[in-house]
């Protein structure tokens, strides 16, 4: 089992990973939480909780929270939870401290990549082309409270190294957290990363009340465009059966913690996106993600309907019922 573990990034996701591996009935590892600010990780000692993303969960003792890099150097695994634009300048940050052991991702998207093609790449394959050591990814239906709390979770973990994928998946399982092993790196990574666009679009559908038919045939075909867009990057169509894929789509799209459905029922209401960000507390990362979505199936020419109608919201200035009524008018073909 895992001696030490550090958690990098003091969200809501981050804090729930660490009060999860601490306050498990066994086999506990020791576990750093680290935050970027000084002044952040003194208020959440001083508080106990990580009042501003995770109020009212208890911090267990076990868990130390620092903001000095130095002491990640004594991790046998570093688990990254910050935003994904955030993740390629840390992940620099902890190659130059001297920091070495496997790295698993647990944020979910795509990290610009100017030299690329498409300018996008899947966060993983960039990390591991600079990072000398395994490179996982954890993804999943997954909200951070329900996991804070000690709800019943299930997960599914890869890696570029089948023995780190095992070790992951085994140092996340316990008490009511189950972890699978997956061998298909972008697949996961892939189904983590799309559901967030299409949680834009069921949340702009409620909004603007198409009700539970139209949420369910949003689902379905998003998960279809998921599939091509997992297959074209080198991933398994049928990865997105299972929790990266149906499972994390079905809780994003229809759960009300969603900060992604949020951002669509505020786009069904009128406001504009920059009022909606601001608001919201947290990162959406499916409004960048869009972007990439966009990009990558543009090279590689796919047909993701979908998600560009999201773009078309988001960055084109169409409004949501307007992006709907030209979905509904394509021509229908084969399922």
């Amino acid at each position: 089992m895992t001696a030490s573990v550090a958690v990098l990034g003091g969200g809501a996701w981050g804090t729930a990973l660490a009060v999860h591996l601490a306050a498990r009935s066994h086999a506990r590892p020791r576990v750093l939480l680290y935050l970027r600010a000084a002044e952040r990780a003194r208020e959440c000692i001083a508080a106990g909780e990580n009042a501003r993303y995770l109020p009212g969960i208890a911090l267990p003792a076990a868990i130390d929270v620092t903001s000095d890099l130095a002491k990640l150097r004594r991790a046998d695994v570093l688990v990254v939870a910050t935003p994904v634009a955030e993740l390629l300048p840390l992940v620099d940050a902890l190659s130059a401290a001297g920091i070495a052991a496997p790295l698993a991702l647990a944020c979910k998207g795509f990290v610009a990549v100017p030299q690329a093609r498409a300018g996008w790449a899947l966060a993983p394959e960039v990390v591991a082309a600079r990072w000398p050591h395994p490179v996982g990814a954890i993804s999943g239906p997954s909200f951070a409270i329900e996991v804070a709390r000690g709800l019943p979770t299930a997960l599914v973990a890869a890696a570029t190294d089948p023995g780190f994928t095992r070790s992951l998946a085994a140092l996340l399982r316990g008490d009511a957290l189950r972890c699978y092993a997956s061998d298909d790196l972008a697949g996961i990574e892939v189904g983590g990363a799309v559901k967030n666009v299409l949680a834009i679009a069921a949340g702009a559908s409620d909004g603007l009340g198409f009700g539970h038919n139209a949420r369910a045939a949003l689902i379905t075909r998003g998960l279809a465009e998921c599939g091509r867009l997992s297959a074209a990057l080198g991933g398994r169509r049928e990865t997105l059966m299972g929790l990266a894929g149906l499972g994390d789509l079905v809780l994003t799209c229809t759960g009300d913690l969603s900060r992604n459905r949020r951002v669509g029922l505020a786009l069904a209401a009128g406001r504009p996106l920059a009022a909606i960000l601001a608001e919201l507390g947290h990162v959406a990362e499916g409004v960048v993600a869009t972007r990439a979505v966009r990009a990558l199936a543009q090279e590689h020419l796919l047909d993701m309907p979908i998600c560009d109608a999201v773009h078309r919201v988001l960055y084109e200035g169409v409004p949501p019922r307007d992006a709907v009524t030209a979905l509904l008018a394509r021509e229908p073909r084969s399922e």
